[in-house]
């Protein structure tokens, strides 16, 4: 059968076999030997351990690069596959709505844990002392029509080297809309693209072959410059954030698993490689391509894929939310303010808005936390400095989680619309079957 002429389903079903190997072969085990010899390294030599940030930040690079063209090329093939726009309208639309609930929930968990373990409570921290012109800088306050119209590239090749995923996502679905309305005639641009994903995909498999050594780099670099001293210092924040992702996972991730008739624990493990990656990087980016390559393989239509997860990234923030809650009210314990009900209310509705659109990018979830305090007002920005030293320890537990809630998030929305294969999704989970690499395949 010639190669143009295989489904999308036939390459599922054969992907979702992958050849057996060692143990040690896995990618999930090399990453977790990497990230423990880094974290040795980073804790007898910190300052040598610091010079391999390079390492890092080379397999982050080297992964953004190709997110923008991946996201456009599965988004339109998927859209346009469907052929009926409606379909479409009505997927997104229940995605939205179960961001928003499980992002909402999310805050709330996170307001309530930090409220009853009080870690902040005591320390007595001036905060508008804290910080500099830098720190006060990362607050840039945002009106709704500023949000709107960021959502929007300025222009076509501006939405690719920007590397945003909102403006790549827009004008992704403008695109596959348009093919859509062309009918039979966009059918070879259809399948040229889809032929491009699978280069870029291929290109993925290879980039991964580097990932334990970028993981290496990454947790070297955060052990050496942020070691013992900050988690010392700032234990209790991160031991109370800690449990808060446990517990969303445990209550939040686990129940919605199993109502979708999902095994959280081998989802886990079916994703271990990319949630160690995102430990190490604490950057969902770095593993956008081989998750969605995963989910795939799992059986969830491409369609499903293509839409959810992109704007998964975008919108569904689970675990960055309880980072957001969490630090917000802890910066108000450390400084002596006291935050009413109402006030803490009103501050987890701004973030309902300040939280859409943030990217999966390390770093940014800082940046979103300097807006949401200086919409508010009532806690100083430069108490952000008090946290710096600490960030990287939180944002290696809030990342995971985020990947982990939009891949879920991604089946749940394939069951809802009966766009699963649920011999292959069983098959997959039970084998645990590894393969960011192999995942190329689609």
């Amino acid at each position: 059968m010639p190669a143009a002429n295989i489904s999308v389903s036939e390459v599922s079903h054969t992907a979702a076999k992958p050849r057996s190997r060692a143990w040690y072969g896995h990618l999930s085990f090399q990453i977790f030997v990497a990230m423990v010899f880094g974290a040795i390294l980073g804790y007898v030599w910190p300052q040598g351990a610091q010079a391999l940030k390079p390492l890092g930040d080379l397999f982050i690079k080297l992964v953004r690069m190709l997110v923008a063209p991946i996201i456009f090329c599965t988004v339109v093939h998927g859209i346009a596959s469907v052929g009926e726009a409606k379909k479409v309208g009505r997927l997104a639309i229940k995605s939205l709505i179960y961001f928003e609930v499980v992002t909402t929930i999310a805050l709330v968990l996170g307001l309530f844990l930090v409220n009853f373990w009080a870690p902040g409570a005591g320390m007595h921290v001036a905060l508008g002392n804290l910080g500099g012109p830098g720190v006060k800088a990362l607050a840039t306050p945002i009106t709704f029509g500023e949000f709107v119209l960021s959502l929007i590239p300025t222009s076509a090749v501006g939405a690719f080297s920007e590397g945003e995923v909102i403006p790549v996502l827009f004008f992704s679905l403008l695109f596959a809309f348009a093919l859509l309305g062309l009918g039979r005639k966009a059918k070879p641009l259809v399948e040229g693209i889809h032929l491009i994903a699978q280069v870029l995909f291929k290109m993925i498999s290879y980039v991964m072959w580097i990932a334990p050594i970028g993981a290496f780099g990454a947790i070297a670099f955060t052990v050496g410059k942020f070691g013992p001293s900050s988690l010392l210092a700032l234990g209790k924040l991160v031991g109370e954030f800690y449990v808060c992702c446990l517990l969303f996972v445990t209550m939040v991730l686990t129940p919605i698993a199993w109502v979708a008739g999902v095994n959280i624990l081998r989802l886990i493990r079916y994703l271990a490689a990319e949630l160690m990656i995102v430990v190490g990087t604490s950057s969902g980016e770095s593993v956008f391509p081989q998750v969605m390559a995963k989910l795939r393989r799992l059986g969830v239509e491409e369609s499903v894929v293509a839409l959810v997860l992109p704007a998964g990234y975008s919108f569904n923030h689970d675990g960055t939310c309880l980072y957001w809650a969490t630090v917000s009210v802890f910066l108000a314990q450390a400084g002596d303010i006291h935050l009413s009900i109402g006030q803490q209310l009103a501050l987890l509705a701004t973030m309902l808005f300040t939280s859409k659109g943030g990217a999966g990018v390390a770093g940014s979830a800082i940046v979103v936390l300097a807006t949401t305090l200086s919409a508010t007002g009532v806690i100083p920005v430069a108490g952000i400095a008090l946290i710096l030293g600490v960030h990287s320890l939180l944002s290696s537990a809030f990342v995971p989680v985020n990947v982990l809630g939009n891949s879920l998030a991604t089946i749940v929305m394939g069951r809802m619309e009966r766009a699963v294969d649920l011999r292959t999704l069983r098959s997959a989970l039970q084998s645990g079957a590894e393969g960011a690499g192999q995942a190329s395949a689609l």
